[in-house]
């Protein structure tokens, strides 16, 4: 059933404008990208290229699969018409965020940051095309609820299978849980907080995007 809904949400960003590049390596290395009108976050990045994801598996990195898949992305926006490339990365390592050291290396540049640390980075393709920006409601990360409260997606990375295991140990356990499944892009795009797929806040306070197993998260609620 959850990888039925990852794989229907691609199908419904196909004709969005999403595109899937896979590297010879099949599901070890690819790239997912979208117009950045119709991504799945908070930004104004009129004309853009959104990331999604860029990920290349462990074992794999260091041999150019990043770069080529990269190349790719940068040689079909362009061919589309537009501005620049943007996608989410933090200022210090968090899971399933680009890394910093690598869009500096490609010639990305931070345009924005929100209060937690997560930034927006941008290529652009002209040097008179405006920076992408976050929309207020993440750059500001916070909620009024109490307890925990997990935002998430269908996208990628795919989290939306950790989230029953994680409401059932919440409830075998007395903490107070809320998952709210962000099923479409405009609930997505007014989210509080620059990760969608992924956004777990407690009393308040946004806490991580990493992915939470039943022990991950007991050890996170009750020490």
């Amino acid at each position: 059933m959850q990888v039925s809904s990852k794989k229907a949400w691609l199908a419904d960003r196909f004709d969005e404008g999403l595109v899937f590049l896979k590297s010879v390596e099949r599901g070890k290395c690819f790239i997912e990208y979208i117009p950045a009108d119709n991504a799945w976050v908070p930004i104004e990045a009129e004309g853009y290229m959104y990331i999604d994801c860029l990920w290349v598996s462990g074992s794999f990195k260091g041999h150019g699969y990043s770069t080529d898949l990269l190349n790719a992305c940068i040689e079909d926006s362009k061919a589309k018409g537009k501005k620049g490339l943007c996608i989410l990365c933090a200022d210090k390592k968090m899971p399933f965020l680009a890394d910093p050291k690598f869009l500096k290396y490609k010639g990305f540049e931070k345009c924005d940051a929100s209060d937690n640390g997560i930034g927006l980075w941008y290529l652009s393709f002209t040097a008179s095309a405006e920076a992408p920006r976050f929309k207020e409601c993440a750059r500001h990360p916070r909620i009024d609820e109490k307890g925990y409260v997990l935002y998430y997606t269908s996208q990628c990375p795919f989290n939306a299978k950790y989230v029953p295991i994680v409401e059932k140990t919440a409830a075998d356990n007395g903490i107070p849980f809320k998952a709210i499944h962000l099923e479409s892009r405009e609930a997505a795009q007014k989210a509080p907080t620059p990760v969608t797929n992924y956004a777990l806040f407690h009393d308040g306070a946004y806490v991580t995007n990493e992915q939470m197993n039943d022990k991950k998260f007991l050890k996170l609620a009750l020490g």
